[in-house]
């Protein structure tokens, strides 16, 4: 090779000013021919590079190891020991990234081709001048800031995909936990994506799909209507909507998705929180508010009629007044006791009962029961009879409670009988339990108003039932009271037949072992 060199020009400014900023770029030159390392030093150096030099192949590859980083390896294909051929294959090895190029006096197709497949990149024929070395190791160099380049690329997309799939996961984790139902949809109303909460408005999901045409899987028409309004419309769309399942509602928020930037459509999102509970507090309070309007209203207009028939004097017989103040006073005790149940719906439901639980007497309870309903049995003509077994075991419970208990029950067994009816109470023990027994021979139950009778402010309507005052929540309490002690309650029933209130309390028993 010619010993000039180059010492300036646009291409070494511009490499010494580029120095100042980034890190040299690194040429490793391997070659057995003194003159060939120092030539090739002096013109790159010249040229901005950091120049390593090796008179071996084993030396030019312990310093590839010190610096894996180098950029360009140039090695001659003859050199003694170990060969260019052999220094080409472990650079690749070693440095992945660093490109090589081969300096040989013997360019032949077959060592081309050789060189080739293991990994050089270029050729320089001996003897070149400076212009060819700076010609293939520019060309070089290029090929490896793209290949660095190229792998950094590839690694940054390798991070970025795997912080978007970490990403995904974090959002599909909190959407699946979600008690509300989550529907997203594409532009072309495709599903693509759901959580569990919203499966109960989805059928008809194939197997192996993961985007769904929505009005093929969606349920609900009026819901597919709602989201096709909010895609066409652009706008947010909040509703009510009763499913398909009886009592089942849901409160559906569709919003469309929109690019900030481009401003273009991307999809919608919709949002279905289960509001059937709240329904059926709404559908309670809409009952309360008629029973309490009724029931309220009713007694008070007889008592005011009353009064003002008294206040006019036109009733001036001392017994007819004794019965208009009779009739006020009994209309006066049913709004009592409907403020008085509830009161006790309200301490139930609030957890603040106060309670006194000492052991009972059933039988004693069962008493006070019968005598205090004796009067209102006498008066509707309906026989009260006991059946109540001797030395019962005791409950643990509230006296007062197990008195409201019973008193709602037979006060409905007196109320819902037939003139000349009769009502029995028993009590046995069975096993841990003390059970109770209310049984009438009134106007009974039908088997709609048995699936519903310890609902609250629930009154069956027939014709038999017309006239007959109540609150309907006489059984709720009779229900929240069994279910306190952890008892259970069954009613058997036929509509003319009277019916029959069975329940369970536990009591204090030691069992008795039976000889043999």
């Amino acid at each position: 090779m010619a010993e000039q060199a180059s010492n300036g020009g646009p291409q070494a400014a511009q490499r010494n000013g580029q120095a100042e900023e980034t890190e040299r770029q690194t040429i490793l030159v391997v070659d057995d021919e003194a003159g060939i390392r120092k030539g090739c030093r002096r013109v790159l150096e010249a040229e901005g590079y950091e120049v390593l030099l090796a008179d071996t192949a084993e030396q030019g590859l312990d310093l590839l190891r010190a610096r894996p980083t180098t950029d360009l390896v140039l090695a001659d294909l003859k050199m003694p020991g170990l060969g260019g051929l052999e220094l080409l294959a472990q650079a690749k090895q070693i440095a992945p990234e660093t490109v090589c190029a081969v300096i040989t006096a013997y360019a032949t197709i077959e060592t081309a081709v050789e060189a080739t497949k293991r990994g050089a990149y270029d050729f320089l024929t001996k003897p070149f001048t400076p212009e060819e070395l700076l010609r293939v190791v520019g060309k070089a160099l290029e090929r490896s800031r793209l290949l660095r380049e190229r792998n950094r690329l590839q690694v940054e997309r390798e991070s970025r995909l795997l912080e978007i799939a970490t990403e995904q996961s974090r959002m599909r984790t909190i959407i699946n936990s979600m008690a509300d139902g989550v529907l997203v949809c594409n532009a072309d109303d495709e599903l693509v994506l759901y959580n569990p909460a919203a499966l109960h408005v989805l059928e008809h999901l194939p197997a192996g799909r993961r985007v769904y045409r929505l009005g093929e899987v969606l349920s609900s028409a009026k819901l597919f209507e709602m989201i096709g309004d909010a895609s066409e419309g652009r706008k947010r769309l909040t509703q009510e909507i009763q499913m398909n399942g009886a009592g089942q509602w849901v409160l559906a928020d569709v919003s469309p998705v929109v690019d900030e930037r481009s401003s273009q459509f991307l999809g919608t999102v919709t949002v279905l929180r289960d509001i059937s509970e709240l329904k059926k507090v709404e559908q309670v309070k809409a009952q309360f508010v008629n029973m309490v309007a009724h029931e309220l209203r009713s007694p008070l207009a007889a008592v005011d009629g009353y009064l003002s028939i008294m206040q006019q004097g036109l009733v001036t017989q001392p017994e007819k007044q004794t019965e208009i103040i009779g009739r006020s006073r009994d209309r006066i005790k049913a709004l009592l006791d409907l403020v008085t149940d509830l009161l006790d719906v309200a301490r139930m439901e609030a957890g603040t009962v106060l309670r006194e639980i000492e052991p009972q007497a059933v039988a004693g309870v069962a008493g006070q029961v019968l005598e205090l309903m004796e009067p209102v049995a006498e008066q509707r003509h309906v026989a009260l009879e006991a059946n109540i077994a001797e030395d019962l075991p005791r409950i643990e419970a509230d006296k007062e409670e197990i008195v409201r208990l019973l008193n709602n029950l037979v006060s409905n067994a007196i109320k819902y009988n037939r003139e000349g009816g009769k009502v029995t109470i028993s009590a046995a023990q069975d096993g841990p339990y003390v059970k109770l027994t209310v049984s009438d021979t009134g106007i009974g139950i039908s088997e709609d108003g048995l699936n519903r009778l310890f609902s609250e402010f629930f009154r069956e309507k027939r014709p038999e039932t017309a006239y007959i005052t109540g609150t309907g929540l006489g059984l709720s309490i009779v229900k929240r009271i069994v279910d306190f002690y952890h008892g259970r309650i069954t009613v058997d029933s036929q509509p003319g037949e009277g019916s029959t209130f069975t329940l369970w309390l536990p009591c204090k028993y030691e069992a008795v072992e039976v000889a043999a």
